[in-house]
C-alpha cells in the first residue's frame, strides 16, 4: 500500500476544494440512498461510492476524466487515483470535510 512518500502524477490535479453538496449530488436529484460519499478533488463534485447503487463518484471520473478522489467519510484520510488504480493512505496533503450537522443547520438559517 502507498505511503505519503510515494506521489502520483495526478497530485497536480489536486485543487483546494469544499464538497459541493452534503450528499451525493446526483442521488440527491433522484430521491436515492447511497452508501458513503467520495469527492473530486478536482471540482468538488460529490459522488457516491462503487458499493451504492448508482457509482456516481465513478461516473463522475467518466465524464470528466478528473483522476483524484478522496473519501468523505469521518476518520477516513485516503485518496485514490483512478487513472493508475492506486490507493494512498494517508494523502500527503489535507483533504476536504463534510461540514457537520451543526454547520448544516446553521447554514440552513443564515440563508433564510
Amino acid at each position: 500500500m502507498p505511503g505519503t512518500s510515494d506521489r502520483c502524477e495526478h497530485f497536480d490535479s489536486i485543487r483546494d476544494v469544499a464538497p459541493v453538496t452534503d450528499g451525493c449530488q446526483e442521488c440527491l436529484a433522484l430521491g436515492e440512498p447511497w452508501t458513503q460519499l467520495r469527492i473530486c478533488l478536482t471540482c468538488g463534485h460529490v459522488g457516491c461510492c462503487e458499493d451504492s447503487p448508482h457509482a456516481h463518484a465513478l461516473q463522475h471520473y467518466n465524464d470528466t476524466g478528473h483522476p483524484m478522489i478522496s473519501s468523505l467519510e469521518r476518520g477516513e484520510s485516503w485518496g485514490w487515483c483512478y487513472v493508475h488504480a492506486r490507493y494512498f493512505d494517508p494523502m500527503p496533503m489535507p483533504l476536504p470535510r463534510r461540514r457537520s450537522a451543526l454547520a448544516r443547520f446553521f447554514g440552513r438559517l443564515r440563508t433564510r
